[in-house]
């Protein structure tokens, strides 16, 4: 259940933490907060792959939130990876301090735990993969959050079964 009765303190965890908390067959979620939009995309239940779900229109904090839990809940999320834009020399500009309000107003409303992703980079390389397969100028900016939201999850990914594969080895 994502919902949450008391307010308790939200855990934030490092990604080798991540698949200690999920219930078999549940999914990691990714986000690209943006000011317009929250870019979204979930794993497939091997937590493998990332695939991009359509973009939330940001309104008020209260509406984004219950549509992006909903989102969630349908999806089976255990987990959400959301994307840290820091900057490019290491520092943490305004963008960061959104993001990790965002996450401490989140933690009012569910017990999801959240992991932060450097995603230095990642909209660059959505869009490049947009340009690549010939995405018109509108659908690009349609896209683009969830695409970068999708490239954020599934560098998590990666990094989960880079792990897997060092245990199995030991």
């Amino acid at each position: 259940m994502i919902a949450k009765q008391e307010v308790q303190a939200l855990t934030v965890l490092a990604i080798d933490s991540v698949e200690n908390v999920l219930a078999p067959g549940q999914t990691i979620a990714g986000l690209d907060l943006g000011t317009k939009t929250i870019g979204l995309a979930v794993s497939d239940r091997g937590l493998s792959f990332a695939n991009p779900r359509p973009v939330i229109r940001r309104t008020k904090f209260t509406i984004d939130a219950q549509t992006l839990l909903a989102a969630l809940t349908a999806e089976n999320t255990g987990a959400v990876v959301i994307g840290l834009p820091v900057n490019m020399d290491g520092s943490e500009g305004p963008r960061v301090q959104a993001t990790r309000a965002f996450v401490r107003n989140m933690e009012k409303l569910t017990d999801l735990p959240f992991v932060y992703w450097d995603e230095r980079l990642s909209t660059v390389a959505a869009e490049r993969v947009l340009i690549g397969m010939d995405v018109s100028r509108q659908k690009r900016a349609e896209r683009i959050d969830s695409a970068a939201a999708a490239f954020i999850l599934q560098g998590a990914l990666d990094r989960l079964n880079s792990l897997r594969q060092q245990e199995d080895q030991e």
